[in-house]
């Protein structure tokens, strides 16, 4: 049997025989193979071609090329969010990175709070602000352990021991969390400390000294 090309052949000429509908259903499947398609570019390349286009015919038109330069500004500046939520769409969006929380005593583990005010008072004098604002947190933190008011535990940080010690100590629970923030900001480098930061962490160590525990608080 004949196939429709050749059916064409054998008309030489004549009106085609092959209903319209059918001709152009098998055209569109021919057109469809695969091997006609395989050095076509892929969607990603057609995507950057187009881009590459537009950001190209922004950047003329800025310079006086074709359109204003008013234009040629605004079809930049769109280019640009495209491409912006291209990549945010693509990778999500920018995340901070999640910092280390360690011990609240760092790597060398805990001393005597004695020896902690040392430091800080060495630190303060020197003028080394957060060297001194770590050391009185150390000291204060060590103290409560002394003092048991704190179990001495491995691993904790200072937001941990500000909470353990509030419950024993509520009239200073917020004070106590507070100095913990301030340790944490200054400890993970995203503030500088003062004297002032300074001050207010050895007074609250000084008043800890003489604070009592409440009778239902955690020892």
């Amino acid at each position: 049997m004949p196939t429709w090309g050749d059916r064409l052949l054998v008309a030489g000429g004549a009106p085609v025989t092959v209903p319209r509908d059918p001709a152009r259903d098998a055209a569109r499947d021919e057109l469809l193979n695969a091997e006609y398609h395989k050095h076509d570019p892929s969607v990603l390349e057609r995507v950057m071609t187009w881009l590459n286009d537009h950001i190209t015919d922004a950047l003329d038109s800025i310079s006086g090329n074709g359109t204003s330069g008013t234009t040629g500004l605004v079809l930049f500046l769109i280019v640009a969010l495209l491409i912006g939520a291209a990549l945010w769409w693509r990778l999500g969006a920018p995340r901070r990175a999640a910092r280390t929380v360690l011990d609240v005593y760092g790597v060398e583990g805990p001393r005597g709070a004695g020896q902690y005010r040392a430091d800080a008072e060495r630190h303060a004098a020197a003028g080394h602000w957060n060297e001194a604002v770590r050391a009185q947190m150390r000291a204060l933190v060590r103290a409560l352990e002394e003092r048991t008011l704190l179990d001495v535990r491995p691993g904790r940080t200072a937001d941990e021991a500000a909470t353990e010690a509030g419950r024993a100590l509520p009239d200073h629970a917020a004070a106590l969390a507070a100095a913990a923030r301030t340790f944490d900001d200054i400890a993970y480098g995203e503030r500088t400390a003062d004297q002032a930061a300074y001050q207010l962490l050895r007074e609250l160590d000084r008043t800890m000294e003489r604070a009592r525990p409440a009778l239902g608080g955690a020892a």
